[in-house]
């Protein structure tokens, strides 16, 4: 046996660093995707989520009452983006994911905290996400503590109690006892569906191109658009098949409730497959080679998974990355399966989360039908 020669190891490296300067695809991607996770760990993902969108109701509009909104306001965990007339007003804007907290002060607040009966402040917070409700209601249960003190000097200092002049009454909607299945698992459906249905069909046409089969369809009068739906159709199926799934372990093994439409679930899961199936096509038909389509869809699924509100918080993130999320087909419809499942929403409910997702499917199969005429020349 020949004994090892360093000039023929230099050889192979010199070889390897061509090919990655020819494959500028790949090359690219080893780069791209650990700059990406950088960037989204180090500035975009934030486990302590601040300035909560809030709805106040306030019935009574004493000194009193307005310390205390004014202290809401000021804090860095609630930001007052709407004063609700009704009690109804407030649960609807919660249903809707409009705010995260709304606050009730009643209309004898006032009068019952100065005769020292503590009066109740509801806290209604929409805990579908339990991550990004758990600080704020931690630091509104200090808040109570402190935030009367300087309004209640000498003879009204009695009413400064060892648990605070008034009982902040906190109402954990949707998922009272923040039980940490009925977040996750709803929103793997979008993750797998995400994962796959991009990965397959990203496949598509690179591997048509490589088997040499690519000809066969050229050789057919089958047009563009009708070889994209072609190759979408059977994976709508599998799709289905995931989602069936995902809801029977919600169901039989976690207890995830059901409370809205199943049927209106699987119609909007059918846009959802359709956008991430539009997606791999228009992926397979960038990549010169199933190794960079591959490497495409993983771009695309990193960004889905952690700007989505799947692992963290949605509301934690800075404005940057929230506007680069609310692209993403992921988030729409993360909410919309646990609205449709925790809270029981119907097509008015999750209307504004539907057009997106219809968007993104229309801009991703015209840029798909678009570059696959260009393959085909």
């Amino acid at each position: 046996m020949r004994r090892f020669a360093f000039h023929r190891l230099w050889a192979v490296v010199l070889k390897e660093f061509i090919q990655m300067k020819r494959d500028r695809a790949t090359f690219g991607m080893m780069v791209g995707v650990p700059l990406m996770q950088l960037l989204l760990f180090g500035f975009a993902i934030n486990s302590d989520p601040r300035h909560l969108p809030t709805a106040i109701r306030a019935a009574d509009q004493g000194p009193f009452a307005r310390t205390l909104v004014q202290a809401l306001r000021t804090s860095d965990y609630f930001q007052v983006v709407r004063e609700a007339e009704t009690e109804d007003e407030t649960r609807r804007l919660l249903q809707l994911g409009e705010v995260q907290f709304a606050i009730n002060i009643p209309e004898d607040f006032t009068r019952r905290l100065l005769r020292g009966e503590r009066p109740t402040v509801l806290i209604e917070a929409d805990a579908a996400d339990p991550a990004a409700t758990g600080p704020a209601i931690s630091a509104v249960s200090k808040l109570a503590n402190t935030v009367f003190n300087r309004d209640l000097p000498g003879p009204l200092a009695r009413l400064q109690a060892k648990d605070g002049p008034v009982d902040f009454r906190i109402h954990a909607h949707y998922n009272p006892e923040n039980i940490t299945q009925y977040n996750v698992v709803p929103g793997l459906m979008g993750v797998v569906l995400t994962m796959t249905m991009v990965v397959i069909t990203a496949l598509a046409i690179t591997r048509e191109r490589e088997r040499g089969t690519m000809e066969n369809l050229l050789a057919t009068p089958v047009r563009p658009f009708e070889v994209m739906v072609g190759k979408i159709l059977p994976y709508i199926t599998v799709g289905y098949i995931q989602v069936t799934l995902i809801l029977l372990a919600s169901r039989c093994i976690f207890n995830v409730p059901m409370i809205g439409s199943l049927p209106l679930l699987y119609a909007v899961a059918l846009l959802f497959i359709a956008a991430n199936l539009a997606m791999g096509i228009t992926f397979s038909t960038l990549a010169k080679n199933q190794l960079q389509a591959v490497q495409m869809a993983m771009f695309f699924f990193l960004p889905s998974i952690l700007l989505s509100g799947f692992m963290f918080p949605f509301r934690g993130m800075p404005e940057w990355a929230q506007a680069v999320g609310s692209v993403l087909p992921n988030t729409h419809f993360l909410r919309i399966v646990r609205g449709i499942m925790l809270k029981g929403n119907g097509p008015a409910e999750i209307a504004p989360e539907l057009w997106p997702l219809l968007l993104f499917l229309v801009v991703a199969m015209t840029v798909g039908v678009k570059r696959y005429r260009q393959t085909l020349d």
